[in-house]
């Protein structure tokens, strides 16, 4: 039996969404397919999200820059797939740029060489060409840029 998406005013939807959005940093695209899956119309959709945003519930920058340290801190994420994730939740390239400033240059090589050197001690291959192009793909999966990848194999290997 299939159940029915309940729909909301616009005012119940917007006391819904400012606990929503109060409980972590959200997109504005987010905010928006949730309202819409409220039954809300496109008028009462922009109209909450632009109140949302003046009432300081809604900031893409904020959202930007806490998704982009999360994802990096926690699920060592490079820089390119942390991109890739934030345009594909249509936050603007200036948002994504202040974003990536979470992440200190220092760090970020750091946590690569770390993850490269945990990658490399589980491998079982013992041709040093496939180790390398293993750990070369591992790397890019994470969202590692080609160059810097390239950089530290070949220093620590």
């Amino acid at each position: 039996m299939e159940e029915k998406a309940r729909t909301y005013t616009p005012q119940q939807a917007k006391a819904k969404i400012e606990d929503w959005c109060a409980y972590q940093e959200r997109c504005q695209q987010e905010v928006r397919d949730k309202l819409y899956s409220y039954g809300l119309r496109s008028g009462d959709v922009e109209e909450l999200i632009s109140r949302l945003i003046s009432d300081n519930f809604l900031n893409e920058e904020r959202f930007a820059r806490a998704f982009a340290g999360g994802k990096f801190r926690i699920k060592k994420w490079g820089r390119i797939k942390i991109k890739v994730e934030l345009k594909s939740r249509r936050v603007s390239d200036y948002c994504i740029r202040k974003g990536l400033e979470e992440i200190p240059d220092k760090d970020y090589r750091k946590t690569l060489q770390k993850l490269l050197s945990d990658k490399e001690a589980i491998l079982t291959e013992k041709n040093k060409i496939r180790r390398k192009y293993k750990l070369l793909r591992y790397a890019y999966s994470k969202g590692y840029e080609q160059e810097l990848v390239m950089e530290i194999l070949n220093e620590d290997l």
